[in-house]
């Protein structure tokens, strides 16, 4: 049986209830005053739109009329009768295609006789009239005005027809928004009712996310609500002291090894069981080209290159498919991304109670490594295939000699010994740039230089090839600056790097072009720049950045020389290491090539070594 004070507190509860019902009743009757008044407003501000829509429309239709009635004046003035209509139909059709609102246009002389209508040409448009309008067409004189004839203009009132539609809209956004506000209002009630319960719910949710010691503010509130908040504070208190004692050792923990993992050199990606990535230091970002924010929280088989090639899913896949030895042995793998090679490594997390609880991938990358392996391989083939077509020859013709050489006049046997000899100049200077190659590359090499005009050094190397160069019907042409002055060089070596540069010139030249070969001083007075310039095949931009890398070779359908690769490089190591210099090489696809290098101008012998060049501007905006 409900008892009296049951009862009391019943009610008590419902009054409280009935309360909030009250106030969001008085809330909703003040909105829909203000609904009412919005809507009249715009409903008000509708109509008297119209009204001077309407207005201005018929003086818009007027106008429009004196308009046509002044230009069919013009366009009929001294014209004969009967071509009158083809003025007035020209200028009608015109003004009608450029305003859709024009339904007709009737033009009729001064005895009312259409002179031309547009309802015969235009029908259906014609049909759409709503508001008719005429002006006289009058020929003014100095001292009168004659009238010839009228213009009768129809307006479709599609202009009227958008603003009215534009007004419907006006008032039903305004009666949205109205809305808005009421929704707007009732939240902000419902927000102020429920603000104890927000409070205790935002204590909750900091609790379940670790900060414990929150306190929630318990001024201002319902008696019936102060015990619970005071409760929960005293457990959110109590939690906090537990919390020091092992978060503390635990944040440490965990902070120690983040660094550790970011400060290792190589990448590290660590994925839990579910293969998802929980944890990536810096140089792994590095190598796949991602930040946190895009390989956090997803899955690793989901990664994918620039191209959309999954990058790591079948290895993922054959990693889970081995079964894992004793000592948990990684598993390793190569992927390439974005042109880099990277090897990597899988190893198994287990806890100590051997439960698995993810993997570790390490990335290291050897897109370097690859390429050195490559070109090494690609240089051993070379030079075997270089070497073995001299000595092939040589032991040919020798052969010949030795056992026919009685049976061959004088000519033949010049003609083999010519052809002998050119075969041991080429395999001596492929020796020589191999061991040139070994000796300027070592780090303790001394190149003794004395002061030399350059200009004799590309004077001998030009008549050195002279030979050959009439061979191809290529002409070399030499600009020199005036008094270029004397610098420090090692003549031998500048010689083979200048020779070297203008044979590769002239072996892509295509025969019956030029090659200029220009001596210069540079603007700021500070070096020499020598360049020599082919009409060749050029270089792309890929081949531009790596022809002075050693072992380096430009393979296409036009570059079929071959060579050991080293030409070019033995020339960046010449210049650049031993004369503190600078090469470089300006070209474009089949339009020749530039290929040159700059030299200091003051570089005394005794400060060889410690000189650093100044002024190391772009090679190609000086040369």
């Amino acid at each position: 049986m409900e008892t009296g004070a049951d009862y009391r507190n019943k009610t008590k509860n419902n009054n409280k209830k009935k309360g909030m019902t009250a106030q969001t009743r008085l809330v909703l009757a003040g909105l829909g005053v203000s609904t009412v008044f919005i809507l009249l407003s715009a409903g008000f501000a509708t109509y008297s739109v119209s009204q001077n829509m309407n207005s201005a429309y018929r003086n818009f239709a007027q106008v429009l009329s004196k308009t046509l009635a002044i230009e069919g004046v013009e366009v009929t003035k001294d014209v004969p009768e009967l071509a009158k209509y083809d003025a007035l139909r020209a200028n009608s059709t015109s003004v009608l295609n450029s305003n859709d609102d024009i339904a007709f246009i009737i033009f009729k002389d001064n005895n009312s006789k259409v002179i031309y209508s547009s309802k015969d040409d235009y029908p259906e448009q014609a049909e759409k009239a709503r508001i008719i309008v005429s002006s006289p067409m009058e020929v003014k004189n100095l001292a009168s005005s004659q009238n010839v004839g009228s213009v009768t203009v129809g307006l479709s009132g599609n202009i009227m027809d958008r603003v009215s539609a534009a007004s419907n809209t006006s008032l039903a956004i305004v009666f949205v928004l109205a809305w808005l506000v009421i929704a707007g209002i009732i939240y902000m009630n419902s927000s102020i009712i429920t603000r104890e319960l927000r409070k205790l719910y935002q204590g909750v949710k900091k609790i379940s996310t670790g900060e414990f010691g929150y306190k929630i503010d318990d001024r201002d509130v319902d008696k019936e609500v102060l015990e619970l908040y005071q409760a929960f504070n005293d457990m959110s208190e109590k939690l906090s002291r537990y919390n020091e004692q092992t978060i503390e050792s635990l944040t440490f923990e965990r902070n120690k090894l983040e660094a550790v993992l970011m400060s290792i050199v190589n990448g590290v990606v660590v994925c839990d069981n579910h293969d998802k990535v929980i944890m990536v230091n810096n140089y792994a970002k590095k190598l796949l080209e991602v930040e946190d924010s895009d390989i956090l929280n997803t899955q690793i088989q989901q990664f994918c290159d620039s191209s959309g090639e999954l990058c790591f899913a079948d290895k993922i896949t054959q990693f889970k498919d081995t079964p894992l030895d004793d000592e948990g042995s990684p598993v390793p793998f190569n992927i390439e991304i974005d042109g880099k090679v990277l090897k990597c490594l899988i190893s198994p997390m287990f806890t100590r109670s051997n439960s698995y609880v993810g993997y570790i991938i390490v990335l290291i990358d050897v897109t370097k490594d690859v390429e050195m392996d490559q070109l090494r391989s690609n240089f051993i083939s070379n030079v075997s295939h270089e070497l073995r077509t001299p000595v092939t020859v040589l032991r040919s013709y020798i052969d010949t000699l030795y056992n026919f050489g009685n049976d061959f006049d004088f000519n033949t046997q010049r003609e083999f010994i010519g052809v002998m000899n050119q075969e041991i100049i080429r395999l001596n200077r492929m020796v020589n740039d191999i061991l040139d190659f070994s000796r300027y590359e070592a780090q303790n090499v001394h190149l003794e230089k004395t002061k030399t005009n350059i200009i004799e050094i590309i004077e001998d190397a030009v008549n050195q090839v002279q030979v050959l160069a009439k061979e191809h019907d290529l002409t070399i042409s030499i600009m020199k600056e005036p008094d270029l002055p004397e610098i420090y060089l090692n003549v031998d070596s500048i010689s083979r790097a200048f020779m070297n540069i203008l044979s590769n010139a002239i072996k892509y030249s295509p025969d019956g072009k030029r090659i200029k070969i220009r001596a210069e001083r540079s603007r700021d007075g500070e070096y020499v720049y020598v360049s020599v310039e082919d009409q060749g095949p050029g270089l792309s931009e890929k081949d531009q950045k790596k022809v002075f890398d050693r072992f380096y070779r430009v393979e296409n359908a036009t570059h079929t020389v071959k060579g050991t690769g080293l030409g070019l490089h033995l020339v960046k190591v010449t210049v650049e290491k031993h004369h503190h210099g600078q090469v470089f090489v300006n070209s474009k696809e089949g339009e020749g090539s530039t290929f040159g290098f700059r030299l200091p101008i003051n570089l005394p012998p005794e400060e060889e070594e410690e000189y650093i060049p100044k002024n190391m501007l772009p090679a190609e905006s000086e040369a």
